[in-house]
């Protein structure tokens, strides 16, 4: 017979390190709460298969759970994931809440690997479906947020969404999408910036202006261009 004192030490570390590896964030969204559960964490940094479970704040029911196979993160200065934040060659968070498609309802974008140019952070973008009252797989934004430079900015105001991206050094373009309703993504703006004659800069700009494309191409010494 197995003396049940002795499992109570494994029992208890058992819990402990799985606790490890349980973070609850508050603050991340305006309508949930948020419990990840992520399969590995070694000092600041977490990865591996996760689950996101999210919470109504108004009820504190589950609402729904996703999942990742690999939510790497580095966690802040309290032990936490950080969420929300897009920094194009730093920080970019696990979990990203804003409304992609300017609905007026919240979406979720959620990190899964290291999937995007230069293998920066990859996400799998999620857009809540009013009809079926909950979050639904978005195969366009996801591929925004693979094909480029990590996850895209979302301008609100201007209701854009900006991607970037680059080849080596001394070429980077800077490309934004409209979302129309029922047909999706639509392409209106591209800067590309091309340095690599490498004492001139090409500055070639994009606009979709009344059904048409108007392009403009300028040339800046790479020194007055970069100055700052």
């Amino acid at each position: 017979m197995i003396n049940s004192r002795l499992l109570l030490p494994f029992i208890l570390l058992g819990t402990t390190v799985f606790a490890q590896n349980q973070f609850e964030l508050k603050d991340a969204s305006k309508n949930y709460d948020v419990k990840i559960n992520v399969e590995n964490c070694d000092k600041e940094e977490c990865k591996g298969k996760a689950t996101i479970e999210l919470f109504n704040k108004k009820t504190f029911k589950k609402f729904q759970t996703l999942t990742s196979d690999d939510l790497n993160f580095y966690l802040n200065e309290n032990q936490k994931p950080t969420a929300n934040i897009i920094q194009l060659y730093d920080e970019q968070s696990p979990l990203i809440f804003d409304d992609f498609n300017f609905d007026g309802t919240e979406d979720i974008a959620i990190r899964n690997g290291n999937e995007s140019s230069y293998g920066g952070p990859s996400y799998d973008v999620y857009v809540f479906n009013i009809t079926r009252k909950q979050f639904v797989p978005s195969e366009e934004l996801t591929a925004l947020a693979h094909d480029n430079l990590g996850m895209f900015n979302t301008d609100s105001e201007r209701k854009r969404l900006i991607t970037y991206s680059k080849s080596g050094c001394c070429w980077h373009i800077t490309t934004e999408y409209s979302v129309l309703p029922q047909r999706g993504l639509f392409k209106v703006y591209e800067l590309e910036e091309d340095a690599m004659g490498g004492e001139k800069v090409v500055v070639t700009k994009r606009e979709f202006i009344d059904d048409k494309w108007i392009q403009n191409v300028k040339t800046y010494p790479i020194n007055e261009y970069y100055k700052d």
